[in-house]
């Protein structure tokens, strides 16, 4: 009979413990090991019966030869053709389509709308495929189809001789389990070409003693899945819980396991919604697919860059508009900025959808060598509609935004602003400079100012700037003496 042994695995890392520890020895979080009970296997170390007998002196040297392997050069080709999901932002972000005998994880907040993006998808899918299947731990058949009547999913019209009525979907196949050797055996059986498993944190593996959720249950699940869906050519998309840090709960194994992982990212008090990707053996990362909440459910924004501009008719201070990439993809963004004197001791500094250390940063950068007085000023930097704008081309466009808040002026609503800011005050290059112009220049803005020395194509469309200094970007965006400089500075005296 095996022995059972106790180990104790960490819930957010997976390093395994033979004692318990208030402090995971290996990424230092406090309170995260949880005690398992693994079965024994007395053979399973043995690896004797595989050894080849290379040490004996008697034996013939031979040629090296492959027993399973194959040369590269001999692999033949076969490209497959990506599924469409239905949905083009979603097939952006999966680099083209759906890969046939992939594992796509999808995780989010609750509520986020992960479950009716799938359970859509599933829909558009169920009407180009004989079989797709949905497997939900969490809701029984009828509370999902009491939500596919409302989303409008897996319902066609059809008229008879008593009018017209609604039918479903033949080909959307719903199974409520939590066992994963009945969720192996239907995927097995059915053979879907597209299975949703809705979420990995609630299905058990009746041989293991721990709980559902458990760092051993989802590694163990993950893996059966992944194995059977390679083997049947099953496309799997896994929907998985994050935790309070907004990290997937779970082994990092899991992330690990699967071909693509896609984060589901949006404001709860905001109809937007953002599918970004962060691993894609497929195709590329950090690509972002946007979608807005409705009350039928979630729809693809065409013109993703107008929900982030507020209206460019109403001129304000303190307003700049930038040029975001996000992977493969250019969005254009007004940023907000509001200076005033502070009320306390230190000041306030806050952001929403920047990051909140390159703000002191560029404030640093606007006192040391612009000489604002920003050192005992409140400063508030946002970015409209909440996108979450991190990359350093953005520094510009802040700077300017908090220079034109600071000394009430406004910047032309038809310029845009592309850039990064050293900390020498000079304006330095940036990365995809023609894909940020042409997004420009397609949504109807006439002026750019980009860093000197930037290489772009000459027939965009937009008067190009050139700037070389954060001073000089602010006479150029402002004109009109912007510092408020006399006459005798200005020429020198």
């Amino acid at each position: 009979m095996a022995k059972t042994r106790t180990v104790y695995i960490c819930n957010t890392c997976g390093t395994e413990s033979s004692q318990w520890f208030g402090k995971c020895p290996s990424c230092h979080v406090y309170g995260t090991l949880e005690e398992q009970i693994l079965n024994g296997n007395a053979n399973g170390n043995n690896r004797a019966g595989w050894q080849s007998q290379s040490n004996n002196n008697n034996r013939k040297p031979t040629t090296p030869q492959p027993r399973i392997s194959v040369k590269f050069s001999d692999i033949t080709e076969q490209e497959q053709p990506r599924m469409l999901s239905g949905y083009h932002e979603l097939d952006r972000v999966l680099g083209g389509g759906i890969v046939p005998g992939s594992l796509v994880l999808i995780g989010g907040d609750p509520g986020i709308g992960k479950s009716t993006l799938l359970l859509q998808t599933a829909n558009q899918l169920s009407l180009r495929f004989p079989r797709i299947l949905y497997v939900s731990g969490e809701e029984s058949g009828q509370q999902i189809k009491l939500r596919a009547s409302r989303l409008g999913v897996g319902i066609t019209k059809e008229n008879d001789d008593n009018g017209e009525k609604e039918v479903f979907e033949p080909n959307l196949y719903i199974l409520a389990e939590t066992d994963l050797e009945e969720i192996l055996r239907e995927l097995e059986s059915l053979k879907p070409q597209v299975a949703i498993i809705d979420s990995i944190q609630t299905l058990n593996y009746a041989t293991l003693n721990s709980a559902p959720g458990s760092v051993s249950q989802v590694r163990e699940c993950t893996s059966a899945l992944m194995q059977v869906a390679k083997r049947e050519n099953i496309t799997l998309f896994i929907v998985g819980h994050v935790t309070k840090e907004g990290a997937i709960a779970g082994p990092r194994v899991l992330e690990h396991l699967v071909d693509t992982v896609l984060y589901f990212e949006g404001d709860r008090y905001a109809s937007h919604r953002l599918l970004r990707s962060v691993k894609n053996r497929f195709g590329a990362t950090h690509e972002i697919g946007i979608f807005e909440m409705v009350d039928h459910g979630l729809d693809e924004v065409s013109n993703p860059s107008e929900l982030f501009l507020s209206s460019r008719d109403e001129l304000a201070p303190g307003t700049a508009t930038i040029v975001s990439c996000e992977g493969t993809r250019s969005l254009v963004v007004e940023l907000q900025a509001l200076v005033s004197p502070t009320s306390y001791t230190s000041p306030r500094r806050a952001t929403t959808g920047v990051d909140y250390n390159r703000l002191q940063q560029i404030l640093a950068v606007l006192e040391k060598r612009v000489g604002i007085p920003l050192s005992k000023l409140d400063a508030y930097v946002a970015s409209a509609g909440g996108l979450a704008v991190e990359e350093p081309a953005a520094d510009l466009g802040m700077a300017i935004a908090i220079v034109a808040s600071f000394r009430d002026r406004m910047v032309d609503p038809r310029t845009v602003l592309i850039g990064e800011i050293g900390l020498g005050g000079q304006v330095r290059l940036v990365s995809q400079m023609e894909l940020r112009l042409k997004e420009a220049a397609k949504l109807g803005f006439k002026r750019a100012i980009v860093p000197k020395g930037q290489t772009y194509s000459t027939d965009i469309g937009l008067e190009i700037v050139t700037v070389g200094k954060v001073i000089d970007a602010i006479v150029v965006a402002m004109p009109g003496n912007p510092m408020n400089i006399s006459e005798e500075e200005e020429n020198g005296g």
